[in-house]
């Protein structure tokens, strides 16, 4: 803690295309203090330091040796994650991490262990699971509103690679190596998390890859087919390449349907269902009032080590996450189909 009573936090890197927003969150929570930054670039990292009036350390090992720092947010490339995760974690701080956890499956491992065997309070953060549409079709699911589920259809796209977004700092995430992947991986994370939250273990899965518009050495448009444990089809669709339309998720079930998308003033989401009776009227029901917005990642966080309240949201899914993304990549990358 710091002299002050408050969290001391340091930020180790502003790789991230979202590191000053996470910093600013930092910055702004009253249990909260900035105490330090480490970044892989030291030139950014010092001016990210000068400007939020903290010291730039050069080595993070200097970083993780200061006893005032209770917790660490870490926005550094992908590809760097294990190495800077299992690091902190065995330094006893707090993790608090942008998505994906690691590129692979077995760095993943290695982290979980790392976090386990440290009994500290970690988050990955998977903003998609505080929304009320997204909390409201957990609801939907777990009250078999659906009956079984047999598909569910989750696309999420930008523009991207058509309007060349990563320049400079965030070159990065069109390098496969450092970024782990492109659209699919980056973007595609906050559906492949919902898709397995909500889905259970996959048990298998088939891809077709993309460089659409050669903007990036990396894909930019592709799409996989899950087939779950539970016998239910998932097709996730991501695209760096998409300038219009809509970004849905549709989950059908053997006695109903659900529906989200946008519109204009929030979610549009629409529910059928035979197990739900409404006397003589049939059809869609429009939720009036969904589940309220649970607390932001970074605010569970803070919670837990503050006052030690549960997270939603821990590391078994980011691991999640990753053998998902790790078989579809390969299904892909071998044009096979991959078992997990």
């Amino acid at each position: 803690m710091t002299s002050s009573g408050k969290i001391g936090i340091a930020l180790l890197s502003f790789a991230h295309v979202h590191a000053r927003g996470y910093a600013d969150q930092v910055r702004d929570h009253p249990d909260c203090e900035t105490l330090a930054i480490w970044d892989e670039d030291p030139i950014r990292g010092q001016e990210e330091a000068d400007k939020r009036g903290v010291e730039f350390y050069h080595e993070l090992e200097d970083v993780l040796a200061l006893d005032a720092v209770d917790g660490v947010v870490i926005d550094a490339p992908t590809n760097m994650h294990r190495e800077v995760i299992v690091a902190s974690a065995k330094a006893g701080k707090h993790i608090f991490t942008e998505k994906s956890l690691t590129i692979t499956l077995v760095d993943a491992t290695e982290v979980l262990n790392a976090v386990q065997d440290a009994g500290i309070k970690f988050m990955i953060s998977f903003p998609s699971r505080m929304r009320p549409e997204i909390l409201f079709a957990k609801h939907v699911i777990d009250q078999g509103w659906l009956g079984d589920v047999t598909l569910m259809r989750a696309r999420i796209a930008h523009m991207a690679a058509l309007d060349r977004w990563f320049t400079g700092g965030s070159a990065w995430f069109g390098d496969e190596e450092m970024a782990g992947g492109g659209a699919f991986f980056d973007l595609g994370c906050h559906r492949v998390d919902v898709m397995r939250w909500l889905l259970g273990e996959p048990q298998s899965v088939v891809t077709q890859m993309q460089n659409f518009s050669g903007a990036y050495d990396i894909d930019d448009n592709m799409v996989s087919v899950v087939k779950f444990r539970n016998k239910a089809l998932g097709i996730l669709d991501v695209s760096w390449v998409h300038r219009n339309g809509p970004n849905p998720l549709e989950i059908y079930g053997t006695d109903g349907y659900l529906g989200i998308d946008a519109a204009p003033n929030g979610p549009r989401v629409q529910l059928v269902s035979s197990r739900l009776t409404m006397g003589d009227v049939q059809g869609y029901i429009v939720p009036a009032q969904l589940p309220p917005a649970q607390p932001t990642p970074m605010n569970q966080w803070v919670s837990a080590i503050k006052d030690g309240t549960e997270m939603t949201i821990n590391i078994f899914d980011g691991w999640n996450l990753v053998q998902l993304m790790e078989g579809c990549y390969i299904a892909g990358r071998e044009q096979r189909e991959y078992t997990f």
